[in-house]
């Protein structure tokens, strides 16, 4: 074949290339995951099975296991199973290619390069709302099955609660969101899982130790503590507003996205 017919080749195969067949590649590959298929089942199992333990463990006196005081943060306490689960997952999507090389298939077939992160990035946060939403949702009612008698019995149509409820799944989809980044960020699954719970998990918790007023206030910005926030059905004493936690946890997890993208495009693979 002459230089003259491989580059028509070479034209023909990008020409080729749309958004639409990009996300079709990016959601195969997503399905094709055993870690897919194990860990959506698995973060779905903890948060259904945790929801059910805190709401049968749960006095009417509001005691119960640590006497939590929000019917959505009791039912959904498993969200913090959820999120590391989930986070890996993120982890796993896109670091997983380069640790076994097939990250160079992917940027042969699509040379601009950033259409495969936002490809990811789209099929991974559409499915893990999905999965969320029915996840919290099921498990809040399951739970309120049990807690119908309490001091934290509630319904989807209180106040705040069904806001509280998806909140929590939009969180969930976020705290993943910036694993997927970190993952394609550092291109380790061991460096991003291990960042993701040195600088979400870890950190805010010791921080919060320092007493300085400064110290914890901005403790509030960090990812898990946004979460937490946009998770509840009354806002937490010192947590932000719905509103800002949502607008935190988005620019946390565009932050990393953003890092990715310009890494993407200066380094050679």
């Amino acid at each position: 074949m002459s230089t003259v017919d491989i580059r028509r080749t070479a034209t023909a195969a990008r020409s080729g290339v749309t958004p639409v067949r990009v996300l079709r590649s990016e959601w195969h590959k997503f399905w094709t995951l055993r870690s897919t298929w194990v860990t959506l089942s698995a973060a779905s199992v903890l948060v259904l099975g945790t929801g059910l333990v805190m709401s049968v463990g749960h006095e009417p006196d509001g005691g119960g296991f640590g006497g939590v005081g929000d019917p959505v943060v009791l039912t959904l306490l498993g969200i913090q199973f959820g999120q590391i689960i989930l986070t890996v997952l993120g982890v796993l999507f896109s670091a997983g290619e380069y640790s076994t090389g097939m990250i160079r298939a992917s940027l042969t077939a699509v040379p601009r390069r950033l259409p495969v992160l936002w490809a990811k990035t789209a099929v991974f946060a559409a499915v893990t709302l999905v999965v969320g939403l029915i996840t919290f949702f099921a498990t809040f009612l399951l739970g309120q099955v049990f807690l119908a008698d309490t001091d934290m019995s509630a319904s989807l149509t209180d106040p705040g609660v069904a806001r509280a409820v998806a909140g929590t799944a939009v969180a969930l989809t976020l705290l993943g969101v910036l694993g997927l980044g970190l993952g394609a960020l550092l291109r380790s699954v061991p460096g991003a899982i291990g960042a993701f719970f040195v600088g979400v998990v870890i950190l805010p918790e010791v921080l919060s130790s320092v007493p300085s007023d400064a110290v914890n206030n901005a403790v509030r910005y960090f990812p898990a503590r946004a979460a937490e926030s946009l998770g509840a059905v009354r806002q937490i004493d010192g947590g932000l507003s719905d509103g800002m936690a949502l607008l935190t946890l988005c620019l946390w997890a565009a932050a990393a996205l953003g890092a990715a993208g310009w890494l993407l495009k200066r380094r050679d693979v």
